[in-house]
């Protein structure tokens, strides 16, 4: 991209800057277009691969859910369902569908729409490369009761599908998008949704141009914001240095960004450019192990490292107070949260007689040796991530002190989709996801998900060995129980459980963080961070 020329700008201390998701209130002007710059491409438009954030930005702005969560309250309102019922056991759920819908090549957004949506994503499709969603589980079917009645069947309870509704995952799309294979949904310009934006152009890569639905009618009935948005265009650009983003933004070249760094936090708010640290409340930002790698098989292994990690020093070094240490695995403002501090604690002593205890001994060169093989572990940088590389390499440095070797490899290298697959090649990996509900933890850990610890049977052919059945079992049975406190008290469980056996070590509560224009007013978020562009405006400047 050419547009911007802006030298490296210089870095401040990091310094607490929120500002609250929607402006005081004015009266919004209609028209005009926002730059929005993003720092990563999307990747696919599939809705259940809307969690990676670039992919959700889009998405949040183009399709419906069925479901609205409220991101004050968190509680699920109607959107696209008026009206929605369930069974005691929640094995059934029945939506009533507002009449009138329509996506944006004119076919009806009705109950037939609907189930195909859930049908695609509860069971995916293995001809087209649908994969299953993260958020819906024990899927069994859809049953279409008239034009605008539509039931779900579950083989056993799912009390987390309402809320997973409500989700970027669960965007409502046309038939004709569902008719096309995952590899063809790279093209935002095949996704057809319901939303208030349309794709109306796309450089694959650099630019996804959106343009206002003007006959939207059908936004969530608890927002003030209704009828068609108050844009009249959203104009996407891709801009991965960081120095580019905040100058272009401080220049007025640019209206909104995403991933500002905690560095340029201060400059923006010196020149009144308001900053918006939206909680994404899962998985922290963390290290996982994949066990099946003989260097971290141990059990004391994981726990040396887990106490030779300092992430309280990583947060004080590189981050701002948008960004609190973890004391868990999920974030404090998640559903089911325990605090567990006391486990997570920094104890260099601790870590080295862990380590001498399972017979890794220093070496000439410091780094400690069992059996001819030293201690050297390899991790790939998350490019996602707000300054992962530097993550990872100040806590290479607090491993160093316990003799443990930790090499920081490229996020972008060729190799990393492949070798990330492979516990022998990546002990380590980066792990973070937001969702407000507890079937989060089940979305990172569970084999048939996110998988992050590769357990055999997941997503990858060369775990020989290690499987954790008490583990998945705890995970199913969050996604399962009806009871709200005992699936609170699971989660709670859940937590201590990967602790206990350091299969993961938390570092910070990652927010998604955006600064934007003073004239830009009426943005929103939803509840774990996308932005939302429906209600937004543009002040006169």
């Amino acid at each position: 991209m050419t547009r911007f020329h802006f030298s490296p700008l210089p870095r401040a201390l990091a310094l607490l800057l929120f500002a609250g998701a929607v402006h005081a209130a004015q009266t919004p002007l209609q028209g005009g277009t926002l730059v929005y710059l993003e720092q990563q491409a999307h990747t696919n438009l599939y809705p259940p691969a809307g969690g990676f954030y670039p992919n959700g930005g889009i998405l949040n702005q183009i399709t419906d859910k069925l479901t609205w969560q409220n991101p004050e309250t968190l509680q699920v309102e109607p959107w696209i369902a008026e009206s929605w019922s369930t069974n005691a056991d929640k094995t059934e759920y029945t939506f009533k569908i507002r009449p009138g819908v329509t996506f944006s090549d004119g076919t009806p957004l009705d109950a037939n729409a609907v189930a195909k949506n859930f049908d695609t994503y509860g069971l995916g499709n293995k001809a087209q490369r649908l994969p299953v969603s993260e958020v819906i589980n024990n899927y069994q079917r859809s049953e279409v009761i008239d034009p605008l009645t539509v039931k779900f069947i579950f083989k056993k309870p799912s009390p987390g599908f309402l809320q997973g509704t409500a989700t970027i995952g669960s965007g409502l799309v046309s038939l004709s998008t569902l008719a096309r294979s995952f590899d063809q949904l790279g093209d935002a310009r095949h996704i057809i949704g319901s939303g208030p934006f349309v794709v109306s152009d796309e450089k694959l890569g650099r630019e996804v141009d959106l343009t206002v639905r003007k006959d939207y009618r059908w936004g969530p009935k608890n927002l003030q914001q209704q009828g068609r948005a108050n844009l009249d265009a959203i104009k996407v650009i891709v801009t991965p240095e960081d120095s580019v983003r905040i100058g272009a933004l401080l220049a007025g070249q640019a209206d909104f960004i995403r991933q500002v760094q905690a560095y340029d936090e201060k400059q923006a708010k010196e020149q009144h450019f308001p900053i918006y640290a939206a909680p994404t409340r899962g998985v922290n930002d963390s290290i996982s192990f994949r066990p099946d790698n003989p260097l971290v098989s141990d059990l004391r292994v994981r726990q040396a490292l887990l106490h030779a990690t300092d992430a309280r020093q990583v947060v004080e070094t590189l981050f701002s107070s948008n960004y609190p240490p973890a004391t868990s695995v999920i974030a404090a403002s998640a559903a089911g949260y325990v605090n567990l501090a006391d486990k997570l604690k920094y104890d260099p002593q601790q870590a080295k007689k862990l380590l001498d205890e399972a017979g890794w001994k220093p070496g000439a060169d410091g780094i400690r040796q069992k059996e001819g093989q030293r201690l050297a572990l390899t991790v790939y940088e998350s490019l996602p991530q707000p300054q992962n590389k530097e993550v990872l390499q100040l806590v290479a440095q607090q491993w160093r002190q316990a003799g443990v070797a930790l090499t920081v490899q490229a996020g972008d290298a060729g190799s990393k989709t492949l070798n990330n697959l492979d516990p022998l090649k990546t002990p380590l990996t980066v792990s973070e996801v937001g969702r407000a509900d507890p079937d989060v933890v089940k979305s990172m850990f569970h084999p048939s998900n996110r998988d992050a610890l590769l357990q055999k049977g997941g997503s990858s052919d060369k775990v020989k060995n290690f499987r954790d059945d008490k583990l998945n079992t705890l995970l199913v049975d969050i996604s399962a129980e009806v009871n709200p406190e005992k699936r609170l008290k699971l989660t709670g469980d859940a937590q201590r459980y990967l602790l206990d056996n350091a299969y993961v070590i938390p570092i910070f509560e990652e927010p998604q963080v955006f600064a934007g224009s003073p004239r830009l007013k009426g943005i929103a978020f939803e509840a774990v961070g996308r932005p939302s562009f429906y209600s937004a405006w543009l002040a006169k400047e």
